[in-house]
């Protein structure tokens, strides 16, 4: 809040005008990045048509879903289907971008690490976000008579529930096995002290603790350093589902020491609907023999693969934990869209990234306060604010006026909205016209 008050005293602009925001956008270093990616217009999102509003740009706040789309993710898919369409099955190994599909995953994963934190050989890319969830409580939860259950959070993206649960089933346990960490009466975000006391008291019982990096209702950001260590200082295995988190929050995983993590790629890192999704796995476990991990050819060892033997031989790091050979359209798309990432450093994408969140929070409560609850916390959170309305006519009125307006983002019913401004595409402009629509909604 300090550096737009700094700003608002020096250009002389009221914080919550049109003026500030476009004073705003005129000192953004990073602003060059939105001319990687590809805005839909009003009209095609589902705005106004035969208007001159629906000709321009629409107003995306809606990454936390799914990230719009690099104009490099475009380039570098077409550049593969035109090594498939020259080379056929010759393009495993000769590549016109020395980008040869049997070791495809290579580039991706160097891309993709630093992002979350983490040593290139502790990054996998395969699959989608459950699966890899599946694949990961396979190797690593190994329930005992006494240590049998797994902490996740009451209101967790279904997937995590139905995944924990089925896993519980499959391993004809009873359904208390799923632990569940629920917020206090009356508030909407889990206190990590919280989180520690449940761990301190029932961490003798507890296999794995499987939390959100950033929860996909609330927008809270856990304190992932804290709870791993208080989880693992208790004998469990702590794995995060960080499918709101990589590619909006600072991770550090390896420093971290988090046993295993996935999430997908499609929201922060604009990967494409559905894109593959990526994981973790520290280095203290990639050569971890006692793990039962499920194998496939392409976690043999690359260099006798070929050799087709039937002995096998682990890759090393995460590349052991990748079953078949990686897909490389949709890898493709995650390799141009990474490409966008290299273009700034990650700590000034976060810097941007505050300052836009601030700056709607500020925003809403100055000029839509009295209608709206912000659930999401302050000190924890990455791009996206939360809002709850009073009732659920405000709500919806809102959420039309603002689909009207070529405004994208996203509902949660029965009131909640959820807008996420992204600091590699998002502008403090976009920030202000959401609010404005939002304030002419409830206005009138």
């Amino acid at each position: 809040m300090d550096k737009l008050r700094a700003v608002e005293a020096i250009s002389g602009a009221d914080l919550v005008s049109a003026q500030f925001a476009c004073e705003m956008d005129s000192r953004d270093s990073l602003a060059h990045l939105r001319s990687e990616f590809v805005v839909p217009k009003v009209n095609q999102v589902g705005g106004k048509s035969g208007t001159d509003n629906g000709d321009k740009e629409c107003i995306y706040m809606c990454g936390n879903s799914l990230g719009l789309q690099p104009k490099r993710a475009r380039r570098v898919v077409c550049e593969e289907l035109d090594e498939w369409a020259h080379k056929g099955v010759t393009g495993h190994f000769r590549h016109a971008q020395q980008r040869p599909w049997v070791s495809y995953r290579e580039p991706v994963v160097a891309k993709m690490a630093p992002i979350v934190g983490a040593k290139p050989a502790e990054v996998g890319v395969m699959n989608s976000l459950t699966t890899n969830i599946h694949l990961m409580l396979a190797a690593f939860y190994r329930p005992t008579a006494q240590r049998y259950k797994v902490l996740i959070e009451g209101k967790a993206f279904p997937s995590d529930h139905y995944a924990v649960e089925s896993q519980i089933r499959w391993h004809e346990l009873p359904a208390n096995a799923m632990l569940l960490a629920e917020p206090r009466p009356g508030e909407h975000t889990l206190r990590t002290n919280d989180i520690l006391d449940l761990i301190a008291r029932e961490g003798a019982s507890i296999a794995v603790v499987m939390l959100s990096g950033v929860q996909y209702y609330t927008g809270q950001a856990f304190e992932i350093a804290r709870i791993t260590a208080a989880a693992q200082a208790s004998g469990c295995v702590v794995g995060w589902d960080l499918a709101h988190a990589a590619g909006n929050v600072p991770l550090h995983l390896h420093d971290w020491n988090v046993d295993f993590a996935c999430w997908c790629t499609y929201k922060y890192m604009n990967s494409g609907p559905g894109g593959i999704a990526g994981f973790f796995v520290h280095e203290r476990h990639t050569d971890n023999s006692d793990l039962r991990r499920l194998l496939g050819w392409w976690s043999h060892d690359q260099r006798t693969r070929f050799d087709m033997t039937n002995e096998f031989v682990p890759s090393p790091g995460a590349a052991g934990f990748e079953l078949s050979n990686t897909p490389i359209l949709t890898s493709a798309a995650l390799l141009g869209a990474l490409q966008v990432f290299e273009l700034a450093p990650l700590q000034r994408l976060h810097q941007k990234s505050v300052l836009l969140t601030t700056y709607l929070e500020h925003l809403l409560l100055a000029r839509v306060g009295s209608h709206i609850q912000i659930i999401t916390p302050q000190k924890h959170r990455g791009a996206q604010l939360s809002l709850l309305f009073a009732s659920e006519h405000v709500f919806t009125r809102v959420f039309d006026a603002l689909t009207r307006a070529g405004v994208v983002c996203d509902e949660r019913k029965p009131n909640c909205i959820r807008i996420a401004p992204v600091p590699l595409y998002n502008s403090f402009s976009d920030v202000w016209q959401c609010v404005d629509t939002i304030y002419s909604a409830v206005a009138h």
